[in-house]
């Protein structure tokens, strides 16, 4: 880097913008007898075996209080194809629109935990609470995978990655570095 470079100072809350998650999900639910949909851009492996994710879930959306009393839930990975259905199911709330109707979702009864996954998706990661000491604090929910379903083909589908201010980036070229890659470093 040279000296002479210039950096413009950013707000703090666009941090996301540089570092994004990973792909957006759609996170399904279901307690007594009512099924939900919301759109989730804040999660992360926390562990490989078992299989951990944390999943921040707003306080202020029907889904919170659904995971929380159910302690389950579906992490469906949607592709490019559904960005408008994910943008809008992401803008609606569950208490004014059934949004499966709505944005013209199918819903298929998951393997291991008792909430739908969305068949258009291209995977479906069955979670169920694991650890909820950080769920009053931060709205952070820690999960257990417990059954993944995904499509064979493509191989590597066109994901969908939010930057904020209603800005996306669809997952793009991949290059493979296997040759160099050491699993053991990893604690495996």
């Amino acid at each position: 880097m040279l000296a002479s470079e210039r950096f413009d100072s950013i707000p703090v809350s666009h941090a996301r913008q540089f570092l994004e998650p990973g792909p957006v999900v759609l996170l399904t639910t279901r307690h007594a007898g009512r099924d939900n949909v919301m759109t989730v851009g804040w999660h992360q492996v926390l562990e490989f075996t078992p299989s951990i994710i944390s999943c921040v879930v707003s306080r202020g959306c029907r889904s919170f209080d659904m995971l929380r009393a159910s302690g389950q839930c579906v992490l469906n990975v949607p592709t490019s194809d559904m960005l408008d259905a994910v943008v809008r199911v992401g803008n609606s709330s569950g208490d004014e629109v059934d949004k499966f109707a709505a944005f013209g979702l199918e819903r298929a009864q998951a393997h291991d935990v008792d909430a739908a996954v969305l068949p258009q998706c291209h995977a479906h990661l069955e979670c169920r609470l694991r650890d909820d000491r950080a769920v009053e604090r931060y709205n952070l929910f820690i999960l257990e995978v417990t059954h993944i379903s995904a499509r064979p083909s493509p191989k590597e589908p066109e994901y969908l990655h939010y930057s904020g201010d209603g800005v996306f980036m669809l997952s793009g070229k991949r290059v493979s570095r296997r040759k160099l890659f050491r699993p053991e470093m990893l604690g495996f």
